[in-house]
């Protein structure tokens, strides 16, 4: 017997077989279903997929044998992967001087062999696919060709479960910045929100003190201060509101009335029949409430803060079709620019400078409703005219 040699890169081609993560796990019917399959187009009784570990010839898929390993200096396969030919072939392995007295042969009466080794994109020689048969033969050039193309079907099937993994391990590392990070702001956030009260307060006791001891003092800069912590508290309430928007997609879904929805918009906002009306009514099935109110509670109120004419109107309508529930904001409000509306839902951008109040916008609202409704399935879009008014069209998922 001869031993099988290892490659020149033996060390590289451990790292990669290593890197899949197929050492010592359980059989897979995606594997087996190919072992099956090749031992009926061979007309053998056994058929493996195998890895070369460092010292074993370990069996992903074994067909015809109750076991799942072997030494690799007794392996067919340790010559196979060494082998410069598409399919390495012993049609009687008694009278080839590398196998007569193999420990295989003689212990399972093995004549006939053929593999192919599994070489990766990286051109390493993870192992192979082979059969194996008890009696000396030939094999036919159809069954080769089908050995060849089922080894490439198990390597895509290995570079599949690595394209998995590496996934799986994206989304984990994702997942873990993305709660940091959400930690994070949440714990800046709330942290700033008490100093920033107190640096409001000190500036309003401040201007009230100077007023009576020094009338005559320009209070514009403690103004200022006034505006600028009030502008950072608006940023701060803004991240807070769009981490805790991600929350409502955990809600559970459920029947709901749009008019209900329209009613609790209309209390949260203190609105009357005159400026707020919902020109249709329906039943909403399967649909997440809480996220479905947020979006709309955004985008009426937007409706408002940005509405400058005497009597502000915005109104609600709905329609669906087969996939999706559609609904449309509008405004009768001060319109925005064209060359805004491609950018208005990206973050902290924003189409005005300030609202009806003074206050500027912060670009988390409109971003948060976009992302709210993305993750239920829909789309929105915005039509507006400059002091006609916009509309929001948007649709959530059946």
């Amino acid at each position: 017997m001869i031993k099988p040699e290892f490659p020149d890169n033996e060390l590289d081609r451990l790292e990669a077989v290593k890197q899949y993560n197929l050492l010592d796990t359980l059989p897979e019917s995606d594997f087996d279903n190919i072992t099956s399959l090749v031992a009926n187009i061979c007309k053998v009784p056994i058929s493996l997929i195998t890895l070369l570990d460092t010292d074993r010839n370990f069996l992903k898929s074994h067909h015809g044998i109750d076991f799942n390993e072997s030494p690799r200096e007794i392996s067919f396969c340790g010559h196979t992967i060494l082998s410069d030919q598409p399919i390495f072939i012993i049609e009687d392995a008694k009278k080839d001087e590398r196998f007569h007295d193999n420990p295989i042969v003689e212990s399972f009466n093995v004549s006939f062999y053929a593999g192919v080794p599994l070489i990766n994109p990286d051109g390493f020689p993870l192992g192979t696919l082979c059969v194996y048969d008890n009696n000396a033969r030939k094999i036919t050039e159809e069954q080769k060709e089908a050995l060849i193309i089922l080894a490439n079907q198990v390597v895509k099937l290995f570079e599949l479960r690595l394209k998995n993994k590496e996934l799986n391990e994206t989304l984990e590392t994702l997942e873990e910045r993305y709660n940091t990070l959400k930690t994070f702001a949440n714990k800046v956030s709330h942290d700033l929100k008490s100093p920033l009260a107190n640096i409001t307060s000190l500036s309003n006791l401040f201007k009230d003190e100077l007023k009576i001891s020094h009338p005559e003092i320009d209070l514009e800069y403690l103004n200022y201060i006034e505006e600028s912590a009030d502008t950072l508290r608006t940023y701060i309430d803004g991240i807070l509101k769009h981490y805790k928007s991600e929350k409502l997609l955990k809600k559970d879904k459920k029947v709901t009335q749009l008019e209900a929805v329209f009613n609790s918009v209309k209390s949260i906002l203190s609105l009357n029949d005159d400026n707020f009306k919902l020109l249709k009514t329906a039943t909403l099935n399967n649909v997440n409430t809480y996220a479905l109110e947020q979006i709309i509670l955004n985008l009426v109120d937007n409706g408002f803060k940005y509405n400058f004419k005497q009597s502000p109107l915005v109104t609600i309508n709905f329609e669906e079709n087969d996939m999706y529930y559609v609904f449309y904001v509008k405004d009768n409000g001060k319109g925005i620019e064209a060359n805004k509306q491609d950018s208005l839902f990206d973050l902290f951008k924003t189409a005005h400078k300030e609202d009806n109040n003074g206050n500027k916008g912060t670009g988390i609202g409109l971003f948060t409703v976009k992302t709210l409704i993305n993750k239920l399935g829909g789309t929105i879009e915005v039509d507006s005219v400059i002091n006609v008014g916009t509309t929001f069209k948007f649709t959530i998922a059946k």
